[in-house]
């Protein structure tokens, strides 16, 4: 490896079958953009050695056949991937709008983020609705999208005991990040509202409604709106 990709990329092995290619130390758009050509040239070009691909916010996870092939090896495979990420143009992300009603039944748990946070529930509400976020990679199930572009004002702690039963559609706050529940399933992230959008559809050609590098902006409703694109 070139000694300027040895400034922007490093690999790690993970176990035996797997190995971490980092592509910055930390959370950034600039990051998020190397792993969005990363990704974008393995689809071009598919590694036959490669068994799955896994992004994350800074990193990436190759899994291969350890009986066939060496960390070292797959190394070598990828790293002519990397010298070609700025050959890579990014089209303008295409952004997806989520209607939120906030509070109540469908946000139990945003007065205490506000009190939390020691700011009133509405000003919660604007922060939130107010920001553009970013998918940067999905996982923990089908659908569920790490959103990165939380306001500083609204990281919360998690909860410090997880509920079995998350509501599917459940808009929550984990830290310094958001997200949306696609599914209901257990979690810890702090809800403060819900969409009546159906974020995952395993029958669907394109089954999830978000995608890795789409942008996110979450638009207040009422119930009354709520229940009537719940029905449509």
């Amino acid at each position: 490896m070139t000694p300027h990709l040895r400034e922007n990329f490093r690999f790690q092995a993970a176990s035996d079958q797997s190995l971490l290619v980092y592509f910055g130390e930390k959370i950034s758009i600039e990051t998020h953009r190397r792993i969005v050509r990363f990704l974008k040239l393995l689809e071009a070009k598919r590694l036959n050695a490669l068994q799955n691909i896994h992004p994350a916010y800074c990193s990436v996870l190759v899994k291969f056949d350890a009986l066939k092939f060496t960390h070292s090896e797959i190394e070598s495979l990828l790293t002519p991937y990397l010298a070609r990420l700025e050959d890579v143009k990014l089209s303008e992300p295409r952004v997806r709008k989520i209607p939120v009603c906030y509070g109540g039944e469908f946000g139990p748990d945003i007065v205490e983020v506000a009190s939390l946070r020691k700011i009133a529930v509405e000003e919660v509400i604007r922060l939130h609705s107010s920001a553009e976020y970013t998918v940067y990679f999905l996982g923990f199930v089908p659908g569920f999208a790490y959103l990165g572009g939380l306001p500083e004002q609204l990281t919360t702690p998690r909860l410090d005991v997880p509920q079995k039963k998350v509501p599917a559609g459940s808009v929550a706050i984990g830290g310094g990040q958001t997200g949306v529940y696609p599914v209901s399933t257990p979690g810890g992230w702090r809800l403060i509202g819900q969409t009546p959008l159906k974020l995952f559809r395993p029958d669907a050609q394109e089954q999830s409604f978000l995608a890795i590098g789409d942008e996110v902006r979450f638009e207040p409703i009422t119930k009354e709106k709520f229940a009537e694109l719940a029905e449509a």
